[in-house]
């Protein structure tokens, strides 16, 4: 674009791209440094209404069965039901959140591309019009980037196949023979509620799951973070949670092991009309095919700005784009959690903070205007109030609700 597009693009000193846990978290920062939401930042939701990737998750994923849900950052969730669907529990959360900070969220609208602009700014091109943005967080999660394998005869399949996004709640499987693939999270749970209703259940994964005892402590929350932390490093794509965690053990997971509903398979090589199959001769009839196979960055407007590295991730220093210190990815790699996108949105934001310290004049196009320097004083937080007291609230916390994270 040239001077004469950018001055037509509104100007903002930032903006947010999503508003799950870790957009809301940087919104909320971006706030207590001074900045007033729809003047000098702007929060971009693609999502119809509040809640992040919560509000898509199955009726029978209840708020008692959820991992781990830390709160936002200045608000407890408190009084919530644990037999109320987390949907909507969470959903009512992050809507009095919005409301409570007056972050001002637009939705729904959509992203299609961030490019490179005149005068050292970026133009964030979307729905509604093009922003041109001195800084950007990006924290459009993984919810709209399912991961669905190829296995060959997979065409032929005359069943039904599907992914967890696509989810509906056991009572879709009754009385059928269901093939659930994936060793994370969502596939035992999955799992376990088919089980009770379905004609047959069947377990398939890559790798033998491993199952973790005891609770998921600082020290092994810290561990897992750091191995996740490498590989951004290393500009590799990020590992999902329970390659690194592990699959916690509760009660639930021991009553279905012995059960034998946990029993599982290597994965197939093939599928049939009828079912999959292996090269060894075994084969397995089946009405449906749940793909439980996760999700992947969901980062393709970021791609004119070129932030790809070899190994196929984004290499990150903190929550910074090593190719574009404009950039900030929250919820990515090791903050894709809901206590570590609290963590990330802060520090993007001090790091934010410090680059509009700097004068525009004085930033660069391309790669962006350079780390900030430890010299560029960060601008002095402005104390903001709840102006609608909805829920109970507290100072910014990273005291969880429930126990790990389930994302």
């Amino acid at each position: 674009m040239n001077n004469t597009e950018v001055a037509a693009a509104h100007t903002v000193d930032a903006v947010v791209i999503g508003a799950g846990q870790a957009g809301l978290s940087g919104a909320y920062h971006l706030r207590r440094a001074g900045l007033e939401p729809d003047r000098d930042f702007v929060v971009l939701d693609h999502s119809p209404r509040p809640g992040g990737a919560w509000q898509f998750r199955w009726p029978s994923l209840t708020y008692g069965k959820v991992h781990g849900m830390h709160a936002l950052p200045g608000m407890e969730l408190t009084g919530a039901d644990d037999d109320r669907p987390s949907s909507e529990v969470i959903g009512a959360y992050f809507d009095s959140y919005e409301r409570t900070f007056d972050l001002r969220v637009h939705r729904p609208v959509d992203v299609s591309a961030v490019r490179e602009g005149d005068g050292g700014r970026l133009l964030v091109e979307t729905s509604e019009g093009t922003y041109a943005t001195r800084a950007l967080i990006n924290a459009t999660g993984t919810w709209d980037r399912p991961f669905r394998p190829r296995y060959p005869g997979q065409e032929s399949f005359r069943g039904r196949q599907l992914h967890t996004a696509d989810y509906p709640g056991p009572d879709a499987f009754a009385d059928r023979r269901v093939v659930v693939v994936g060793g994370g999270a969502s596939g035992t749970q999955h799992l376990m509620e088919i089980a009770e209703v379905a004609a047959g259940t069947y377990w398939v994964t890559r790798r033998p799951p491993v199952f973790r005892e005891g609770p998921f402590d600082q020290d092994r929350g810290r561990a897992a973070v750091a191995l996740v932390e490498e590989r951004v490093r290393h500009g590799l794509p990020p590992q999902s949670v329970v390659s690194v965690t592990g699959l916690p053990l509760n009660d639930a997971v021991r009553r279905a092991r012995a059960k034998g509903v946990l029993d599982r398979l290597p994965m197939f090589d093939r599928i049939t009309p009828t079912g999959v199959a292996w090269d060894d001769g075994r084969t397995i009839d089946a009405d449906v095919i749940l793909w439980a196979t996760g999700f992947r960055a969901a980062v393709g407007h970021l791609a004119p700005l070129r932030l790809r590295e070899p190994g196929g991730g984004i290499r990150l220093d903190g929550t910074r784009t090593v190719r574009d210190a404009r950039v900030h990815l929250v919820g990515y790699g090791p903050s894709a959690s809901t206590i570590g996108a609290n963590r990330a949105g802060r520090a993007a934001v001090r790091e934010i903070t410090r680059l509009l310290a700097v004068p525009e004049s004085e930033t660069v196009a391309g790669a962006g205007p350079g780390a900030p320097s430890a010299d560029n004083r960060a601008l002095a937080p402005a104390a903001i109030r709840p102006r609608h007291p909805v829920l109970q609230t507290a100072q910014p916390t990273e005291q969880t609700n429930k126990g790990s994270d389930v994302r």
